[in-house]
């Protein structure tokens, strides 16, 4: 689940606060909540052999991951400190990978979402809110890579780098 919350969201029980929208929803069960002030309804949908990616882009505060806290408040490469922006990025695979695998395409994921911010001219590898989700199938063989050159991998990251950047481009 990807909830749009408002711009000034401030709850600090996010588990809570996302059981709750479950809930109202209808939905039980095992799953992923995300929230994002980014519009919703503006998801970008990108579909590459099978794999289908799903991102929502708001960039209001971008910054690098590796920054410090006061570097980041001194840096005139940075904004000054407003509303987070978020990209949620949702990814649907259509084979069962490992659990190694998925945690490598978790990485993949990000690294596609970083080039295309780069490609992109945003200065920065993301917001402090971002997240990312991977899914696959609870049965079948077991794909046992994720990386970038791996058959689905390459694939995620090319829907992933096509999702952002056009959520980027609706802006």
């Amino acid at each position: 689940m990807n909830a749009q919350v408002p711009r000034d969201y401030g709850r600090r029980d996010v588990a809570a606060h996302i059981a709750e929208v479950a809930d109202a929803l209808g939905l039980s069960g095992p799953g992923v909540g995300m929230l994002t002030a980014a519009e919703v309804a503006a998801v970008a949908a990108v579909e590459e052999s099978g794999v289908q990616v799903e991102a929502t882009v708001g960039l209001d505060l971008p910054v690098w991951a590796a920054a410090s806290m006061e570097a980041e408040t001194v840096s005139a490469s940075v904004p000054a400190p407003g509303p987070p922006g978020t990209i949620n990025v949702v990814a649907f695979l259509p084979a069962r990978h490992t659990d190694a695998a998925l945690a490598n395409m978790l990485c993949t994921v990000t690294e596609a979402k970083v080039q295309a911010l780069l490609d992109g001219g945003v200065a920065g590898t993301g917001t402090a809110s971002d997240a990312v989700t991977v899914l696959c199938p609870a049965s079948g063989p077991k794909e046992p890579f994720g990386g970038p050159r791996s058959e689905f991998g390459s694939r995620i990251a090319r829907a992933v780098y096509a999702a952002v950047r056009s959520g980027m481009e609706a802006r």
